[in-house]
């Protein structure tokens, strides 16, 4: 199985493999069309028509990370969904054609994804890739990457406040539902996620060469960043009280198109997609293996209490090497596929 971990705003796109590029064809301009809603006028500026993947992208219409948000300098975090996409099985809908030579619009609310409550003028700029496919396919083959302009937009913070005052009731409406296979399921993942954590926390202080292959540093500092994270993880996953909510159903409607799990960071719940209950298994045997126990793993890292990681728009081995250290420790994947080639004995 493949798979794929997006945040729309992928400030890594450029680490994807050279081969997997396309040419700069993708313009994108955006535009404050409303208080805090935003337009972005997204325009194939090719020879060939692009087939795009809108799943987890700033084409998506579930509210993953499409615009990055500044004030005076500060970026202003990103308070919505992270996603794990499988590319197997993806059917047409989750793809979208762009002609050469054509635009396509988008439009969001920036409040729902940030908090602007303070109001006053914010920096914005989408910058990542979009995978592509073939005309006739719908299997990733490549990437096309993009910039937008960058744009000032003015916000009026108490109208920003109650925009999102309104998402955040709509997600504590919800109650867990894993019951049944699925509670059995959930209980067996927490517990491999818990054995994973445990000795990748041993290994980060002890392990050299697992370290320098991942993580590109043996320093003291990324030891400790690194062993504490798994630490954290490895508590998570004991404890059915620690405040980390987990579901067992689509709380947010996000499940479509080979979403496997998805995580509100700042919230502190994460949901699991039945993609993750009937089509996984529950331990990864080879060294780069997806499974449920390790999926936990990955979107424990993105919770802000364990680390608040991001995908950077790239999943796999190939990716995790392509990053500098520094972003290797941001990177969800970078911890998942450490601690899975632990337990392979890779």
């Amino acid at each position: 199985m493949k798979f794929l971990s997006f945040v729309a705003l992928a400030s890594m796109a450029m680490a994807a493999p050279a081969n997997k590029k396309r040419a700069n064809a993708l313009d994108v301009k955006l535009e404050q069309i409303g208080n805090t809603e935003v337009r972005a006028v997204i325009s194939n500026n090719g020879v060939n028509n692009l087939k795009v993947l809108k799943t987890g992208t700033i084409l998506d219409t579930n509210p993953v990370e499409k615009v990055q948000v500044f004030q005076n300098n500060e970026e202003v975090p990103f308070d919505g969904l992270r996603l794990l996409v499988s590319t197997d099985g993806l059917d047409e809908d989750a793809f979208r054609t762009i002609a050469a030579g054509t635009s396509i619009e988008v439009t969001f609310d920036i409040a729902e994804l940030h908090d602007l409550a303070v109001g006053g003028d914010f920096d914005l700029v989408s910058a990542g890739a979009l995978p592509t496919a073939e005309a006739d396919s719908t299997t990733i083959s490549g990437v096309v990457t993009f910039a937008s302009n960058p744009t000032v937009a003015s916000i009026d913070g108490a109208e920003a406040a109650a925009v999102r005052r309104s998402l955040v009731d709509k997600r504590f409406a919800v109650q867990s539902d894993c019951t049944g296979t699925r509670l059995t399921t959930v209980q067996n993942a927490l517990s491999v996620c818990r054995t994973l954590a445990t000795a990748a926390q041993t290994a980060a202080n002890s392990d050299n060469t697992r370290m320098t292959n991942f993580f590109k540093s043996t320093s003291s500092s990324t030891k400790s960043t690194v062993a504490t994270v798994f630490s954290r993880i490895a508590s998570a996953c004991a404890s059915s009280s620690s405040g980390q909510r987990l579901y067992c159903s689509d709380v947010y409607g996000a499940c479509s198109n080979g979403v496997i799990a998805y995580t509100l960071p700042s919230s502190s719940y994460m949901a699991y997609c039945p993609y993750f209950f009937n089509s996984m298994p529950l331990r990864g045997t080879g060294c780069y293996t997806q499974a449920q126990g390790n999926t936990i793993v990955h979107e424990a890292t993105h919770l802000t209490q364990i680390k608040g990681t991001s995908d950077y728009g790239g999943y796999g081995y190939s990716f995790v090497r392509s990053l500098t250290a520094a972003q290797n420790l941001n990177h969800a994947d970078t911890y998942t596929l450490f601690a899975q080639s632990l337990a392979a004995g890779c």
